[in-house]
């Protein structure tokens, strides 16, 4: 199965953005899918997470102001961004994980918050 993340680009704090994570095979194999996050010098960290029966967590720094979601059909999950700030600049990475604990990445999408 392979991921493909897109939707990143340069917004004005306080914008929005939505990326998507398209996977090439059906995601209903996938115990949960999910964003991660990585800036510049630190370290990787999850963001916001979907099991397959549609409960969902997030990290504490983006809650209230992310959501993440799924479209079965689209074999898609997407991560909206609102109330964006600067802190949020970070390459976003999408990952799913099997029934059978395999897991997988997506390339990563470019996300800078800046005026």
């Amino acid at each position: 199965v392979q991921l493909q993340a897109s939707g990143g680009g340069l917004v004005l704090p306080g914008g929005s953005l939505r990326l998507s994570c398209a996977a090439s095979g059906s995601i209903f194999s996938f115990r949960f899918m999910a964003w991660y996050r990585q800036a510049p010098g630190k370290q990787r960290e999850l963001v916001a997470l979907i099991f397959s029966v549609g409960s969902t967590n997030y990290a504490d720094s983006v809650k209230g102001r992310f959501t993440i979601s799924r479209d079965n059909a689209k074999n898609t999950v997407y991560l909206q961004m609102n109330s964006l700030k600067p802190e949020d600049t970070a390459v976003y990475y999408c990952n799913a994980k099997s029934i059978t604990m395999d897991e997988f990445w997506g390339q990563g999408t470019k996300v800078t918050v800046s005026s």
